[in-house]
């Protein structure tokens, strides 16, 4: 081990990583973040996630279900760098933790099963990195289980992710027999002694000699292609030095052009060390990403740049509350902030002060007098910004554009089992959704129940267990539901709609006349397109605005069944004002009730969300599992052989999954698994149209 936490912390900020693991389910994630806190002295005993002693998996739930659910910040510094690392969740239900941390994180580790390679879940986090324009390095994790193939796992990454993998390691020895690597860049053995923690260096197997010096030449082709000074030395030497390929390789892992590949197995701690250099060696710091960007008073946009003597500027990714109070967590992108002092909450125009600054460490911390550019902390006494604020200094606002949240797709009724407790659970829900704000919460206008929505099964299984354990609630849950939507397939034209409303004083009036179509998929991922032909001024434009506004509101209750409406393109083709007694609020209350009523006129379909279905299974089971997902109307895309194993890979409506679990495991003895991943919405067949359009 070169170095510990109790380390002071660097005066640069290029001696900072901020970083995510993000992985499949499974993967081992956890596991490469509890051995590199204790590689870097952060700990010291070794956390194993089927003991439940885990770090990052502090959550009671999370240590019973063996599963990340909730992103945990941790800090570690090796070799004079300080690392601020979060372990993200691996389960789809949970995508939207792992969107709020890559909003706030420099570089990212992504970990492969080298038996299962690129795993739905993987392709998810990283079409989320790649919106947010993340650096990555891969790790190609569990090199000792029977099966794993470092090349195989390497072109799934190519053929699936779309990247270029840059390998720069070669494993040495098989499955149980895999003891270390080779050192591509530096052409050097890296050995594990069995039960050691620390490895040996040495010369190159005489074995893989030829086949390490085949890789390396292989490697240096494929970094000259894509980096012209790599090229220049190459087309002048044939090769490339070490420190020229080191270079290469950081520059094309920062622009995104490659990806770095190491190898290992985390359980048996080998492969770490190396993909801990690799982090501070290839991944950027603060100083090495694009400035902050935000929007000012009068909406001009502001670059910030990572300096700890700028206006202060942080965003907040997360909120919890614990036994102590509340914890609000911040990306620090400029200035310094220390105890004691008054920042803005620019959304809510509100101010704040800060009461402690404490380092993070899980369900652990330490305080700290002051955070600066680069820091990821958690800060005490802020009592109102929620998830997605900014917080900067009250003489330079800047407003951040905050993590997106998902739309959920399933919902339950939930209730206090005693007439006692629903104002405790309402305050509960209430604490539960400034957490996650991919929870929703709100009254069923119908029922009158309590309706808690999120983005699957097991989300909202995990937030009323969290509930039932933290108050002591008695819960009452009904079934779930899912988020039907509705849409055009045939639309109207030349819709007249007159607006006229007189009951003494000024009147209202607005007229318009509207085409209603289905937008075309291929135009782009907005739901709703609206546009205006009307000429000659008939139409004031601010009018045209108050249409759009009023057909944006109709769009929130479909003529089916009160689903929310999709895909709908609206063109205002023509209208007409009054001089006296036409205005905005006229205008957008006919856009309204134009809208319902050509979507009355239309042809309409029903649309409910579909899922990617992997499932795992013996070879012995795979016909009963084929005849269980045509049965829940899912259609088969793939399937391969693994090993006595079969995956099948199936389209399938999100409402017929629920209890698939336990199905699965009836079926094939306990051995079947599957993951899945949200593919978007699809028509639901007339034959079960006619029963969900109410739900």
């Amino acid at each position: 081990m070169r170095t510990h936490l109790h380390l002071p912390l660097p005066d640069s900020l290029n001696s900072v990583r901020n970083l995510g693991i993000l992985a499949h389910v499974d993967a081992g994630k956890t596991t490469v973040t509890e051995r590199m806190l204790y590689l870097t002295g952060a700990v010291h005993k070794r956390g194993e996630v089927h003991d439940g002693t885990t770090v990052t998996d502090f959550d009671t739930q999370e240590r019973d279900r063996g599963i990340t659910i909730f992103a945990a910040a941790v800090s570690c510094v090796w070799d004079d760098h300080r690392i601020n690392l979060i372990d993200t969740p691996g389960h789809v239900d949970f995508s939207d933790e792992v969107e709020r941390s890559l909003r706030v994180l420099d570089g990212a580790i992504a970990v492969f099963d080298a038996v299962a390679g690129v795993e739905p879940q993987s392709e998810t986090v990283w079409r989320q990195a790649d919106r947010h324009r993340v650096p990555r390095i891969a790790f190609v994790n569990k090199l000792d289980r029977a099966g794993a193939d470092l090349d195989t796992a390497v072109a799934s990454i190519r053929d699936r992710l779309h990247t270029v993998p840059l390998v720069v390691q070669l494993p040495i020895g098989q499955e149980d027999g895999f003891t270390g690597v080779v050192d591509l860049v530096h052409m050097r053995a890296l050995v594990w002694a069995p039960g050691s923690d620390t490895y040996t260096e040495g010369p190159v197997p005489d074995a893989l000699a030829d086949e390490a010096r085949h890789r390396r030449h292989a490697l240096e082709e494929a970094v000259a292609e894509l980096h012209p000074d790599a090229l220049e030395e190459f087309c002048a030497r044939s090769e490339l030095a070490a420190p020229t390929l080191t270079a290469a390789l950081r520059d094309l892992t920062r622009t995104g052009d490659g990806v770095v590949v190491l190898c290992g197995s985390a359980y048996r701690n080998r492969g770490m060390e190396p993909l801990l250099d690799a982090v501070v060696t290839y991944l950027p710091s603060p100083l090495d990403v694009p400035p902050v960007q935000g929007s000012t008073a009068d909406g001009a946009v502001e670059e910030r740049a990572a300096d700890p003597a700028e206006p202060f500027a942080a965003l907040v990714f997360k909120v919890n509350s614990t036994a102590t109070g509340r914890l609000t967590y911040l990306r620090v992108y400029a200035g310094t902030i220390g105890k004691g002092d008054v920042v803005l909450d620019v959304a809510a125009r509100r101010t704040e002060r800060i009461g402690r600054i404490l380092r993070v460490q899980a369900d652990r911390n330490t305080e700290v007098d002051r955070a600066r550019a680069g820091d990821i902390v958690a800060v005490v006494g802020v009592k109102d910004a929620r998830t997605g604020a900014t917080l900067c200094a009250p003489s330079a606002p800047l407003l951040l554009e905050p993590p997106t949240v998902a739309d959920p797709v399933v919902s339950v009724a939930v209730e206090a089992r005693r007439s006692l407790d629903t104002d405790r659970l309402a305050a509960a829900l209430a604490r539960l959704v400034e957490e996650d704000p991919s929870l929703k919460v709100r009254t069923d206008p119908e029922t009158g129940q309590t309706v808690l929505s999120g983005m699957g099964e097991l989300h909202l299984e995990v937030a009323v267990e969290k509930i039932r354990r933290a108050q002591g609630l008695e819960i009452g849950v009904g079934r779930p539901q899912v988020a039907y939507r509705e849409t055009v397939v045939r639309g109207v034209t030349d819709l007249v709609y007159r607006h006229v409303k007189q009951d003494g004083g000024a009147g209202q009036f607005a007229h318009v006349v509207l085409d209603v179509a289905a937008l075309d998929p291929d135009a782009g991922t907005e739901d709703f397109a609206f546009s205006s032909t009307v000429t000659g001024g008939r139409v004031p434009q601010e009018y045209i605005r108050a249409v759009e506004a009023g057909c944006r509101d109709a769009l929130a209750e479909g003529p089916l069944g009160g689903h929310p409406v999709t895909g709908v393109r609206v063109t205002l083709t023509d209208g007409a004002t009054h001089s006296k007694d036409s205005s905005e609020m006229a205008f957008r209350t006919a856009g309204r009730l134009a809208l319902r009523e050509a979507l009355r006129a239309s042809a309409m379909t029903l649309l409910e969300p579909v899922v990617e279905v992997t499932v795992t299974v013996p070879d012995s089971a795979v016909g009963g599992v084929l005849g269980d997902l045509a049965a829940r109307r899912g259609r088969v895309s793939g399937s391969t052989a693994r090993a006595g194993t079969a995956v099948l890979t199936a389209t399938v409506p999100l409402a017929e999954l629920f209890g698939y679990a336990s199905r699965l495991r009836s079926r094939t003895q306990g051995r079947g698994t599957f993951t899945t991943r949200p593919t978007g919405y699809a028509p639901v067949p007339a034959g079960v149209a006619a029963g969900t359009a109410s739900r």
